[in-house]
């Protein structure tokens, strides 16, 4: 295994030219070839026998607090111990090989000590966002009972009254500070900096993410001691990251994107990868720490890029960009241009999913060759093709069809093992030798692929992804709504906003106030980033024969009223008219 993490190194090393396309290529013809060991521990053979002997004072993580200017680094020496002390500490306090450690807290260097220490020791990860609510927490530990939970202060006490509303009780409670009835992790000051290495298999489920889905509440995604670390070789060589490379990755640890590009991807090659705390993402002070810290990779989500070229770039000195990447959603051109104007880079886009690693995109070598708006084409890690609604496979261009990865020739590494104890989830999505991701695409007569949208119903709005059953379960909760159906409308800041359309109990009435009311009602129940943006009252909604919400009918009535001005016979209300509500727009 080591040797394809060197491979890597060297190709990302070279010029980009078609010799370094043609190396990658047969790099993971080899990846897709092999046999794998039957036990593997990216944390003992790659990151401690390979960087951490080859060069164990060089900086591993930058991390700072963008509000304070606070600043701590870690070299990959340092890093190690720290994952060490935890290990030791887990096995003091009855904890083993396959327990699980719920982590929610906000970027804080204690993240990467513990993502690190639950490789080595075989625990399983479960990245959990600082957005969630209490009854969120609720569904996800009586889902998953949580044996080990590190949190901030600031998460602790909501995290208390999950546990209490469940009765559940985890053998270790961590707070990165000081909380009554919590074990500080500072504690861990007093172990050992040496620790054992689990055994653990290939096949063993390490890392735990739970995703929104169309139907039913969020679903759990379960990577192997593989899928992601040996996986997301497609995404360093997507990315492009060379040892000597500072990379940031502008993401929270609660998502499956932080353990793609925060950790793996430069952690793979021996790169320094950075942090940045925040309270509010402040456009200004965020390009300063860019700047500060001499960042040379820069992944970022199409929001941030849209609010970025909308500044005055020319108070940053951000000269040492070496690579600029997006994912989550198509740039504008006019987005790449301007970025591209000030810092001779181009914002190179690439796509993947909580269920797998970089299955399409832009790599290094497409510089000057980029089409804008097309996403790239497949990772050679990755069989991508399209099908149509038949399952039968599209080969003729500029045809729209279903994403789907095929297995027939070999099964991807950097694809999921399961979705955990759901057996039906899982039928439905592999079907006839493909994966089916539950997007759509098409691709020219060049091979460039060009995003399409959701299949399904989810919804993508501002990088996030929002299942329409969560939302309408929350509205179905008032008194006032007899039945809601939720769908993303599209918009040019954040691609979709989340309309719900409500159908009203007989004894209420469609007003101002009421909505203001639903609103208030979702905000108890929904993290902010799920909340309805639009409400609209209506009499009833498109169905199916069998009753089922056809909500691709209400996306197509949605684009079809935005292009035809405002019609006053509509009962629709925006979250941004209420003062009351929050004094930003959107």
């Amino acid at each position: 295994m080591k040797e394809l993490f060197k491979e890597v190194i060297r190709i990302n090393l070279m010029e980009e030219t078609l010799e370094k396309e043609a190396c990658a290529k047969k790099l993971f013809a080899k990846v897709n070839a092999m046999e794998l060991p039957e036990y593997f521990n990216w944390a003992t053979e790659i990151f401690e026998d390979l960087h951490v002997c080859r060069n164990p004072d060089k900086k591993a993580l930058i991390w700072a607090d963008i509000d304070t200017l606070k600043t701590k680094t870690y070299t990959y020496k340092t890093l190690l111990k720290k994952a060490n002390q935890l290990i030791n500490l887990f096995c003091a306090s009855g904890i083993k090989k396959g327990d699980n450690l719920y982590m929610m807290s906000p970027v804080l260097p204690e993240n990467w000590f513990a993502s690190l220490a639950c490789i080595k020791a075989g625990i399983v990860s479960v990245p959990t966002a600082t957005t969630m609510t209490q009854r969120e927490l609720e569904f996800r530990f009586e889902a998953y009972s949580p044996k080990i939970i590190m949190a901030d202060e600031d998460c602790a006490d909501l995290i208390d009254k999950a546990l209490e509303e469940t009765g559940i009780e985890p053998k270790l409670k961590l707070v990165i500070g000081q909380k009554k009835g919590w074990t500080s992790f500072d504690v861990i000051e007093n172990e050992s900096f040496e620790a054992k290495a689990a055994k653990t298999r290939s096949s063993d489920i390490l890392f735990c993410f739970f995703t929104s889905g169309t139907t039913g509440l969020p679903k759990r995604v379960g990577h192997t001691a593989v899928s992601y670390p040996v996986g997301h070789l497609s995404t360093t060589v997507m990315i492009g990251i060379r040892p000597d490379d500072v990379h940031h990755n502008l993401s929270a640890p609660g998502w499956a994107k932080w353990a793609w590009s925060n950790f793996f991807a430069p952690f793979n090659v021996g790169a320094t990868t950075s942090g940045f705390k925040f309270s509010l993402l402040d456009g200004e002070q965020y390009l300063d720490a860019i700047s500060r810290h001499q960042v040379t990779t820069f992944c970022a989500p199409p929001t941030a890029w849209r609010m970025f070229v909308n500044m005055n770039l020319d108070s940053f000195n951000l000269s040492g960009l070496r690579q600029s990447i997006s994912a989550g959603e198509p740039l504008n051109p006019d987005v790449i241009d301007k970025w591209k104007n000030h810092t001779q880079t181009e914002i190179r886009d690439f796509y993947g999913q909580t269920e797998s690693t970089a299955m399409i995109g832009n790599p290094p070598w497409m510089k000057g060759k980029m089409r804008p708006g097309s996403f790239g084409y497949p990772s050679f890690m990755y069989d991508v093709a399209l099908a149509d609604n038949e399952g039968n496979e599209i080969t003729t261009p500029d045809q729209e069809g279903h994403i789907v990865v095929k297995l027939d020739q070999w099964r991807p590494i950097g694809l999921f093992a399961d979705y955990i104890g759901n057996p039906e989830k899982m039928s439905s999505v592999f079907v006839d030798q493909y994966y089916y991701t539950g997007d759509r695409a098409s691709f020219d007569a060049d091979g460039y692929w060009w995003f399409v949208g959701r299949a399904d119903d989810v919804i993508k709005s501002s990088d996030y992804r929002i299942g329409p059953f969560e939302v309408e379960s929350a509205l179905g909760e008032h008194p006032a709504v007899a039945e809601a159906a939720v769908i993303g409308a599209p918009d040019p800041n954040r691609y979709q906003l989340v309309k719900a359309y409500v159908i009203l109990n007989p004894s209420y009435t469609a007003t101002k106030e009421l909505a203001l009311e639903l609103f208030k009602h979702t905000i108890t129940i929904l993290p902010k980033f799920k909340i309805p943006r639009i409400i609209e009252f209506v009499s009833e909604v498109p169905k199916t024969i069998s009753g089922k919400i056809r909500r691709i009918e209400l996306r197509q009535i949605e684009i079809a009223k935005q292009g035809n001005g405002e019609d006053e016979t509509i009962k629709e209300y925006f979250y941004w008219d209420f003062p009351e509500l929050s004094p930003k727009k959107k």
